[in-house]
């Protein structure tokens, strides 16, 4: 790869993937962070080590790549989370006690914050719940392949 294409590739932004050039300590090179599950996986791949600043961003992205398909985790340059902060413990859906109802919400394929609830009166409180995980899980489905 020519030099032109190679400053190219280097500007592209990778996800998990952070530029450190800190002159005091001497330090330069990419630091790689992969979350999945509750737990951080990091490496730092120097530019002295690894032969330049390319070939420690190449080596950063495999390592990334591989401790992700190692880890389970889906290849994909798109935000995903992956910690509930809500008491049902899954990722988009909420228990709304008020209005009796679970809340879903994601992110449309457009960036866009999507929303829709599910009865707990209609369908019961475990069939809700259900139907919200479902429609969770299409709307991330589609995100993603989108």
């Amino acid at each position: 790869m020519d030099k032109d294409k190679q400053q190219q590739f280097m500007l592209q932004k990778q996800k998990d993937i952070a530029r450190i050039d800190q002159e005091s300590k001497r330090t330069h090179g990419w630091y790689v962070r992969v979350r999945f599950q509750g737990k951080t996986h990091s490496k730092f791949f120097s530019d002295k080590k690894c032969g330049g600043r390319y070939s420690s961003l190449l080596s950063a992205i495999a390592w990334r790549d591989s401790t992700e398909k190692k880890l389970g985790k889906i290849r994909t340059n798109k935000h995903l989370v992956t910690v509930s902060n809500s008491a049902t413990g899954v990722v988009g859906v909420r228990l709304n006690e008020k209005f009796n109802r679970y809340e879903v919400s994601w992110v449309t394929t457009t960036g866009k914050q999507g929303k829709t609830s599910v009865s707990i009166r209609k369908h019961g409180k475990e069939g809700a719940f259900i139907k919200a995980c479902s429609i969770r899980q299409e709307k991330e489905r589609e995100r993603l392949e989108g």
